[in-house]
């Protein structure tokens, strides 16, 4: 089950946003990837109890989500699943030492310092999420994978987060197909049998998809594959996008500033 929801998760419509028409669709991608990339750095290098700094970015990124029209339940969704295996990380935070003992059981103990590391720790972690599921969900996927080419990420890996993309629905469409065919011969029944069958599908799966990405990717490079995904129109930056930039610099400049003198 938890295979299967890591796998569905926005596998297939990641970018169901990106059509929409607003300030923020018609900036180019490298601009929407720029802030976001800045507001993710700056919020994750905010020293911790910055909690004014912190309100002012959620201000501007509550902002920024109603001017985009972006589906909420859609956003929220995506990051309570992502939230769900970073709490448990997020948990060890709370057993620091330092400051006041506000409670104890044997070695553990919960402190100020401790609660204040984690508060800081939670909010950066929820900026952040909302960021970049925001950034995916308003940016179609060629075109996000074109703006890490030109912001110099290294080509190969940007050809491997294409081809992930590409063919996610691929292997999902090939694991079910191994489901269904054990729970035919009544090989899910029992708890024990399934750890057993589910570790022969994944190594199945795994020896099926190298075979044929071997195939594919001599298929493409025979019909003139580049490495990205064509678009048929290139973006090109205007006078929107730099005004972009620099509000984005404003608001997370001010922000600390603000935080610093509180």
């Amino acid at each position: 089950m938890v295979l299967q929801i890591l796998l569905h998760v926005g596998a297939f419509s990641l970018d169901q946003d990106s059509q929409h028409v607003t300030p923020w669709h018609r900036l180019v991608p490298r601009t929407r990837l720029v802030c976001a990339l800045l507001f993710v750095f700056a919020t994750a290098l905010t020293p911790h109890g910055y909690w004014i700094t912190w309100a002012l970015y959620g201000l501007g990124l509550t902002l920024l989500l109603l001017i985009s029209r972006v589906t909420l339940s859609v956003l929220l969704r995506r990051v309570a699943v992502e939230l769900v295996f970073l709490s448990v990380v997020l948990l060890g935070t709370l057993f620091r030492g330092g400051g006041q003992v506000l409670w104890q059981w044997g070695s553990l103990q919960i402190t100020t310092v401790g609660l204040t590391i984690l508060g800081s720790v939670s909010i950066k972690a929820l900026l952040c999420l909302l960021m970049m599921n925001f950034l995916v969900l308003t940016t179609s996927i060629p075109a996000l994978l074109h703006a890490l080419a030109e912001l110099r990420l290294p080509q190969l890996l940007v050809a491997i987060l294409a081809s992930m993309y590409r063919y996610i629905a691929v292997l999902v469409g090939e694991f079910e197909t191994m489901q269904r065919a054990a729970t035919a011969r009544n090989l899910m029944g029992k708890k024990r049998w399934q750890r057993l069958v589910v570790g022969n599908m994944i190594g199945a799966l795994f020896i099926r998809t190298y075979d044929r990405s071997d195939r594919i990717h001599q298929a493409m490079l025979s019909r003139g594959y580049s490495g990205l995904p064509p678009l048929a129109e290139v973006p090109r930056a205007g006078v929107g996008d730099g005004w972009a930039i620099a509000a984005m610099l404003s608001l997370l400049l001010g922000g600390f500033l603000l935080g610093w003198v509180g």
